[in-house]
């Protein structure tokens, strides 16, 4: 049987109506379902069921935070989402090139850029709601310096997208060897023009990460299409030039598999300074967007 109850306030005492509402379908018959109006001198709305904790539902955004990593089993089922995520991800990314490579360019770059986008948009989906799917180093510290995330996690989270991405590259060795070669993002032009193409494809991917997992008012279900498709639209852009990397593990298993580890400080460096950029303007656009009067979006759960 559900039970609705109505409660207001008057003068420091407190009153409740009950009414008895037939079954249905939405709840079982064992729970019950309460819900109280405050008076209009409050300005709060308290909603509270007995629905159980295993009906709660994490969000990709709750994931990029670590909001999630406040209950005892996260660390390890997290830490193993990512690893899992960077795994795929690498494998995805690092393969269309060596393929292309292999078999005498039947990979092309809009196939190069397919394998990354898709391959990230499937990682969020399956697991942006249990480690927030970050998959990069880059990504996990621009989100600390920003207090997105906290940085007493970030040493556990690059150590699980590093190894993963060396597993991710041995794997494709032994599949493809001595194809690995292919795999490894070098700059085709000077040094300085790779540096400033990381930088801003990375400044470009973080700060579309950012606007999708920590602003409510982004649409959340689309969260995934969302950072694959800048992903893809990256590497069109710079894929040809500096090998458009935007993550520091997509170079360094590679490189660790093939042995090559030219300009390897690059593909450190640069995007993860694109990424505190990006992050940091996205949140410097949202603080100054919150003084306008519109009332956000309500928060929406990146899993239906």
């Amino acid at each position: 049987m559900q039970v609705l109850a109505f409660g207001c306030s008057n003068m420091g005492h407190s009153s409740h109506v009950s009414f008895r509402l037939p079954r249905t379908r939405c709840l079982p018959h064992s729970q019950e379902l309460i819900v109280i109006l405050p008076t209009s001198t409050s300005n709060q709305e308290v909603v509270s069921s007995s629905l159980p904790k295993s009906k709660v539902r994490s969000s990709w955004r709750e994931g990029c935070r670590g909001s999630i990593w406040k209950q005892p089993l996260y660390p390890r089922v997290g830490l193993g989402a990512e690893f899992v995520g960077t795994f795929i991800l690498i494998f995805a990314a690092t393969a269309g090139p060596i393929v292309n490579q292999k078999y005498n360019g039947a990979e092309s770059l809009i196939g190069n850029a397919a394998c990354s986008g898709l391959a990230v948009m499937i990682v969020i989906l399956s697991t942006g709601h249990i480690s927030g799917a970050h998959l990069n180093p880059s990504l996990t510290i621009a989100f600390a310096a920003l207090r997105h995330f906290p940085w007493v996690q970030v040493p556990a989270y690059v150590a699980a997208q590093v190894s993963a991405s060396v597993c991710a590259s041995f794997a494709l060795k032994g599949v493809f060897h001595p194809f690995m070669s292919g795999g490894v993002t070098v700059p085709s032009v000077n040094t300085g023009q790779a540096f400033a193409l990381e930088f801003l494809i990375t400044f470009n991917l973080l700060f579309v990460v950012t606007a999708v997992a920590t602003d409510t008012r982004a649409v959340g279900e689309l969260a995934g299409i969302a950072v694959g498709a800048t992903v893809m639209l990256n590497i069109l852009v710079a894929g040809p030039s500096s090998g458009a990397s935007m993550n520091p593990v997509r170079t360094l298993g590679p490189a660790v598999a093939a042995g090559n580890y030219k300009s390897l400080w690059i593909y450190i460096v640069a995007p993860t300074l694109g990424a505190l950029a990006g992050a940091a303007v996205y949140t410097l656009v949202k603080l100054r967007g919150d003084d306008s009067s519109e009332t956000p979006r309500q928060v929406r759960s990146f899993r239906r």
